[in-house]
């Protein structure tokens, strides 16, 4: 039971979480917001201050979406009635025998034409959902169709997925058990900005929409979860206690009254030539949904009929999916070019001779990395079959080998950037090639954007919009553009006043003193973050000793592999970043290393990790950069190798895994007590 609050308190917790509850239903199921993003944030926010203060979260609180521990595996749920698949038509005729075999099963009596109703066939991952006194007691994946796996903590990231059934909106309360179900899918935008983060990170991009959705439910870490933009759409029943539907179409009536999300279009039609009309309107309708659909679904409405008819082993007899016909062609390639990301990946690309595909003319498609063109066995003057992936993201399905004629040519991956001329490099085990160089045209934007940052260069003022502004006049090309700027150019732009100008300027002069590790950070080298910044500060005293570094001699630092090794050495080996970091020196940049000295004696936290819970007496941010000012690695997850979890008040779900783990607990106050006397926490009993 949640702790009680003081009454006034507890009743302004309940009124918050029904209201943003119900805003959230607004914005996240129907898309018809009433209050802006700020008023929504400010509820949201006075909601979080009361429960943490008071210690009263409802199960039903949105506060609860986020914010669980990772696991190490899903348990298995076994289904109380099997997620069954769907039997397939792929013409109008079958469709038809559909009908005409249903009208047999019944026998004489069937009526001349049945109510079917009729959905899109959303291409995602079935799910359901489990209900138990009104509140979401767990969610599970089909899996085989008797059993799935429990990832009720990554559905509840997912803003359309009630937590809670209102009783306020059912007479009689909320069924006391009822197994939902329905599809988690991703709309078709997000699954393309997904994959252009990805390979600009590097990694290996999602075929389609549905293998994006099924790997974001299937994380371990709910965090990756919440942060993709996964819908819901809900269409059957399973278990059903206390609550009797008489259809389909009853039963989406209801789904509906409770706030659950619900396929896009629901018809009901009068006999099977209506509902192959129905069909055909929303295969008209395809190319305007955000989501990807392969198909249209019809059921037979009336629930004793369903049940009359009963299933096949895998299928249902009442219902049937029919399938769209996929928009492909078959075109030649004429070219494999690369783009170069904001990160610098470098992605290679097919240019085709211009197809007509589902209606639209397709002339590229992103073939994602070179070990896909290896895989796919892809030339430059292939024939291949393009498929519109979504109705929206043409792909190479697959090559024409007979169509060879001898003439196609391989291409390689580039030992050079296509944007730069610099050298690209691509790492043992990695998919992706990059580009390494400092003054890239191509990344300059998003690498300006990480050098001001806060744990960057710190150079107030100078974010994301002031550096599109600077960037899009011609004022900044790159990192020495910064320290070539004057008020004047400022006071010239949209936005900037006198005040806003000088304090600009202010911020870069006092950015052009600064320590060698955060120097090593801001310029964004591949893999070193603030920590391994740290360590190479320690080890060399000055910026030019570290110009043509070994990966030798890099991996004598201890916690440092061969991955930044050869990262570091690939970076200052490359002749223009050299160019580049001079020029900064020439126009006052000044590196000091208090850290190079600190590395000559032994540090109290050395080779120890802590991670941080709860509220402590300084801010956190300060408390990492204390821990690693010591010797220490300050980590956001606690595992087996974590040394000491610092536990201030209210510590969350890392005190738990911590205990799971045998990991030592201890204060604030021991950890400074460490820092004095250099060594580790006296033993004592674990008083949290």
């Amino acid at each position: 039971m949640p702790k009680q609050p003081p009454e006034d308190i507890k009743k302004e917790i309940e009124s918050l979480v029904k209201e943003i509850n119900y805003h959230g239903y607004l914005y996240y199921v129907l898309d018809a917001p009433v209050i802006t993003d700020e008023e929504f944030d400010r509820l949201y926010r006075r909601l979080v201050e009361l429960e943490e203060a008071s210690g009263y979260v409802l199960p039903d609180s949105p506060t609860r979406r986020v914010g669980a521990p990772p696991l190490e595996k899903f348990a298995k749920v076994r289904h109380s009635m099997p997620m069954l698949s769907l039997d397939n038509a792929f013409s109008h005729d079958e469709v038809r025998e559909f009908d005409r075999r249903i009208k047999r099963l019944l026998g004489g009596g069937a009526a001349e034409d049945i109510q079917y109703t009729v959905e899109p066939k959303y291409d995602g991952l079935a799910i359901e959902l489990t209900y138990a006194g009104g509140l979401l007691d767990r969610a599970s994946t089909r899996g085989d169709g008797y059993e799935g796996e429990d990832v009720t903590r990554n559905i509840k990231t997912i803003r359309g997925a009630p937590l809670k059934i209102e009783p306020d909106e059912l007479p009689g309360g909320p069924p006391e058990v009822i197994d939902i179900r329905g599809e988690v899918y991703m709309e078709v935008e997000e699954f393309r900005k997904l994959n252009r983060r990805r390979e600009e990170a590097g990694l290996p991009a999602f075929a389609n929409p549905r293998n994006a959705a099924a790997g974001s439910v299937r994380q371990l870490d709910p965090a990756v979860t919440a942060g993709r933009k996964l819908y819901l759409a809900c269409y059957g029943v399973g278990v059903s206690e206390e609550v009797r539907f008489k259809s389909q179409s009853d039963f989406i009536g209801w789904l509906k009254r409770m706030r659950f999300p619900t396929p896009a279009v629901f018809e009901t039609a009068e006999g099977i030539e209506e509902a192959l009309q129905v069909v055909k309107r929303i295969e008209q309708m395809r190319d305007s949904f955000g989501f990807e659909t392969d198909g249209a679904v019809i059921k037979v409405n009336d629930f004793g009929l369903q049940q009359k008819l009963g299933s096949k082993t895998r299928e249902p007899r009442w219902a049937i999916a029919y399938k769209f016909q996929a928009h492909v062609a078959t075109t030649r390639i004429v070219d494999i070019q690369a783009s170069v990301g904001r990160t610098g990946v470098i992605t290679p690309f097919a240019v085709f001779e211009p197809v007509k595909i589902g209606g639209v003319t397709v002339s590229k498609s992103t073939l994602h990395n070179w070990d896909e063109i290896k895989r796919k066995d892809i030339k430059i003057g292939d024939t291949v079959v393009v498929e519109r992936a979504g109705d929206v993201i043409p792909h190479v399905l697959m090559v024409v080998k007979e169509k060879r004629t001898g003439r196609e040519r391989p291409l390689p991956p580039p030992r050079h950037c296509p944007a730069c001329g610099s050298n690209a490099v691509r790492e043992e085990g990695e998919v992706a090639v990059k580009c390494i160089a400092l003054g890239c045209p191509a990344q300059v934007r998003e690498k300006i954007i990480h050098f001001a940052s806060r744990n960057g260069m710190d150079i107030e003022g100078l974010g994301e919009k002031n550096v599109e502004l600077l960037y899009s006049r011609g004022l900044i090309r790159g990192f020495e553009d910064i320290y070539r700027l004057k008020k004047e150019d400022l006071l010239a732009l949209p936005r900037f006043a006198e005040k806003s100008a000088s304090n600009m300027i202010a911020a870069i002069e006092r950015s052009k003193t600064a320590t060698l590790a955060r120097f090593l950070y801001s310029i964004g080298i591949i893999h070193v973050g603030e920590y391994a910044a740290k360590q190479l500060a320690r080890n060399f005293s000055r910026l030019e000793d570290l110009y043509d570094v070994t990966p030798a001699r890099i991996m004598e630092i201890k916690q440092m592999g061969e991955k930044i090794a050869n990262a570091v050495s690939a970076f200052f080996g490359d002749g223009k970043n050299k160019e580049t970091l001079d020029t900064l020196k020439r126009l006052g940049l000044k590196i000091q290393n208090p850290d190079f000295a600190a590395g000559r004696r032994k540090l109290p936290l050395e080779g120890m990790t802590f991670v941080l819970t709860g509220t402590l007496p300084r801010p956190r941010k300060k408390v990492e950069e204390l821990i690693e000012a010591e010797g220490g690695h300050a980590s956001s997850s606690v595992s087996a190798s974590t040394s000491y979890l610092v536990a201030g008040e209210n510590p969350g779900s890392k005190l738990a895994k911590a205990k799971e783990l045998g990991v030592k607990t201890i204060s604030y106050d021991e950890l400074e007590k460490m820092l004095k006397k250099g060594g580790p926490a006296p033993s004592k009993p674990n008083l949290f």
